[in-house]
């Protein structure tokens, strides 16, 4: 049993590992395209703020680790974990590759309910806590465009009553504001991503009988935030190519509306211990901010597509899942 919690554990750090360089990509993808911090700078800064993000918070844990199932009435569930996991991280390995940015948290809230089903049926799912962080997960994206719609309306309505001024002064203004926002997403991201694979190891704590609540060890949130703050430094470029130059074009204004759009939003889901996709949030507010600049510069065709790919990554990380489950530990 002990060596399966290790290794469990090391899954787990390897999520949130290939989670660091998968989805922090999209915090700070937005400075990096308007040139208001240097890749490397915004890398590295993006990496100590999901650190500390991640170590002061563990409602989004709590919720990851006990509302989709009871891991202590569940008699296999060392076995679910295991392939949860690999199903999450061999789907967050593929779209990394392809240069999608799909969604981590769809990936693992989906792996693990394939697996509970596999593992221990259909009534050992908690459907009604499950239902609600996929209502979180499917409403979030729509709240992050209309609600980067607005802001953006805002600033642009609070420029215009400004009077006349360059473009080079407000640009070199709002990527100066870039630099705090990008941070505080990056902090934001941390607090509420790094706290899913805390709340495996959780799960997989109680199953194996090795702590009876749903409280998160320091050292769990040491190593979970560690983990990601190392895959943050390592830099998804695909992503950031994705995010910040095939959607639209992507000016310091916007991006600092859709930085502080996507913020406000996740410390909102953390505050309240729901998980949401900050991949989605981020894109949908990049996509909200840029309507109201110029609709039609919108790639709609590479959004539709990215929207495909959302909607098929829970239905696919739970039929993975399942298939794993089946074929690790029924047929061998």
């Amino acid at each position: 049993m002990l060596t399966l919690i290790i290794f469990i554990v090391f899954l787990a750090l390897l999520f949130d590992f290939i989670n660091g360089f998968h989805d922090t990509a999209n915090a700070i993808a937005t400075s990096i395209s308007t040139r208001a911090m240097s890749p490397r700078f915004a890398v590295l800064y993006a990496a100590v703020l999901n650190f500390v993000g991640a170590i002061l918070s563990s409602e989004v844990a709590k919720t990851v680790g006990g509302k989709i199932a009871n891991p202590a009435q569940i008699d296999n569930g060392i076995q679910v974990v295991i392939a949860a996991l690999i199903a999450a991280i061999f789907w967050n390995l593929l779209t990394w590759y392809y240069g999608i940015p799909s969604s981590s948290s769809h990936t693992l809230i989906g792996a693990l309910a394939g697996a509970v089903i596999a593992g221990a049926g259909t009534d050992s799912l908690n459907w009604g806590g499950f239902l609600q962080i996929i209502y979180i997960l499917i409403l979030s994206p729509i709240i992050a465009f209309a609600v980067g719609f607005l802001v953006m309306g805002i600033i642009k309505y609070a420029i215009l009553l400004g009077g006349n001024r360059s473009r080079s002064k407000l640009n070199r203004v709002f990527r100066s504001f870039q630099i705090v926002s990008a941070g505080l997403l990056s902090f934001s991201h941390g607090g509420n991503d790094a706290q899913k694979a805390m709340g495996i190891i959780v799960f997989a704590l109680v199953a194996g009988e090795y702590q009876t609540g749903l409280d998160v060890p320091l050292w769990v949130k040491i190593s979970a935030a560690a983990a990601m703050g190392l895959g943050t430094s390592i830099g998804g470029w695909k992503i950031i190519k994705t995010v910040s130059k095939k959607i639209m074009k992507i000016e310091p204004v916007n991006g600092f509306a859709s930085d502080l759009t996507s913020s406000i939003i996740i410390q909102t889901s953390t505050h309240i211990g729901q998980p949401l996709s900050t991949t989605h949030v981020i894109t949908s507010s990049i996509i909200g901010t840029g309507s109201v600049i110029r609709f039609k510069d919108v790639k709609w065709g590479t959004v539709g597509r990215m929207v495909i790919t959302w909607i098929i990554t829970i239905p696919i990380s739970m039929v993975l899942a399942f298939l794993l489950y089946k074929l690790i530990f029924d047929l061998f």
